[in-house]
């Protein structure tokens, strides 16, 4: 099974419209765009796909995060943070168009409801604006790269596709990940991943 994107290649940079923030001074918002996947040979039997979206380098101590005359040090431990979960992609699907789940950001969140019936899991902004008065709700679905600007270290964002073998995984309305992951152990045919680079810091370079 193979994934790729129109918008950007394996190991190469995620352009800015497809992420949450751009650079500016410090940064500005951007349009949150998510790319346009498409995926091929998926194998015999597949029923429903499944998509997980991983930052795997995010700062485990988020103490020097976005303050200035600090840097976030590239050694720092780092952990995962979800950008997107999205379950019950119809098997007859092969594409994403870019901006068809998300365009813009939506204070608050977005839905859980998806296009083509899917379910759209809670991505980690939920907890990163846990406690900001205006951001602050469930967020679901597609939200971009917003690394910090000073962070020392490149970011990474591994798109993971899933072929399964079930038409239909029953889920939590809120769900996160790590509960559709477990969901779809015993359902993987076969998986695909692409990713792509995204920094915020200019010192950082691709």
């Amino acid at each position: 099974m193979n994934l790729y994107s129109n918008d950007f290649s394996e190991g190469q940079a995620i352009p800015g419209a497809f992420a949450f923030a751009v650079i500016d001074n410090p940064i500005a918002l951007s349009s949150n765009h998510n790319p346009h996947l498409a995926w091929s040979d998926t194998p015999n039997g597949t029923k429903s796909l499944a998509l997980i979206v991983i930052d795997p380098d995010v700062p485990s101590v988020g103490d020097d995060v976005n303050t200035v005359g600090k840097s976030v040090a590239a050694q720092l431990p780092r952990v995962d943070f979800c950008h997107w979960a999205l379950a019950n992609i119809p098997a007859h699907l092969a594409e994403i168009e870019a901006g068809s789940f998300s365009s813009g950001i939506s204070a608050r969140g977005k839905p859980s409801a998806g296009l083509f019936n899917t379910i759209q899991g809670l991505n980690d902004y939920t907890g990163w604006f846990a406690n900001d008065a205006e951001m602050s709700g469930q967020y679901h679905g597609f939200d971009g790269p917003c690394p910090p600007w000073n962070d020392e270290r490149m970011h990474h964002y591994i798109f993971t596709l899933y072929a399964l073998d079930v038409a239909h995984i029953e889920l939590p309305e809120h769900f996160t990940h790590q509960q559709l992951l477990a969901a779809i152990a015993q359902h993987t045919l076969a998986t695909a991943s692409l990713t792509g680079r995204y920094t915020l810091n200019p010192s950082v370079n691709y």
